[in-house]
């Protein structure tokens, strides 16, 4: 999905995403990810929640992956933090790993998810913190290790591999992480 400095959102493009076509609305998909903005992306958060199309799904949540605008990161945290996506949860935060953008920012929101949901939520969550490029404070790494060591005291969670793995990992990110290239 292109930048353009205008955030101004196509009416014609909204009643097509909203249309419940699934071939023209899988179109209009297309055509934001060549020529969008990232204001549609609340739309598309929306229509990923609303529809049962799995086509429709697919489409939205490949050009949720494809993201690569910082700009986008406020909005897919709110849309994470939001209950009403409980359901497209695990979708929305795969592809925070697979844009391939720095959370470390949220870092906290992601180690919540690890700790307090299910595993396939939890996985692709440890996926995007392990990802993650930016450096972390002493005082942030020291916060989120406390909340992982509690985590791992609760016996029969079946996350605990991922929770030492991370509990391991934030000192790397303390230090900075260089991106490969």
């Amino acid at each position: 999905m292109a930048t353009e400095n205008s955030k101004k959102l196509n009416p014609r493009i909204i009643q097509i995403l909203r249309s419940g076509n699934p071939a023209v609305i899988i179109s209009a998909v297309e055509e934001l990810r060549e020529d969008g903005n990232s204001a549609y992306l609340p739309v598309l958060l929306e229509l990923l929640h609303s529809t049962s199309e799995e086509d429709v799904k697919k489409s939205v949540t490949g050009l949720l992956a494809e993201l690569k605008h910082r700009e986008v990161i406020p909005t897919l945290i709110d849309a994470i933090r939001n209950k009403q996506y409980a359901g497209e949860l695990q979708s929305i935060v795969s592809a925070c790993w697979e844009n391939g953008l720095d959370y470390s920012e949220y870092l906290s929101v992601f180690v919540d998810l690890v700790i307090e949901k299910e595993f396939l939520v939890a996985f692709e969550a440890y996926t995007v913190i392990t990802n993650m490029t930016g450096k972390i404070s002493n005082a942030i790494q020291e916060a989120e290790s406390k909340k992982i060591k509690e985590a791992l005291r609760n016996p029969g969670n079946n996350k605990n591999d991922l929770l030492q793995d991370l509990l391991d990992f934030l000192p790397e990110l303390e230090e900075g992480i260089e991106p490969g290239f």
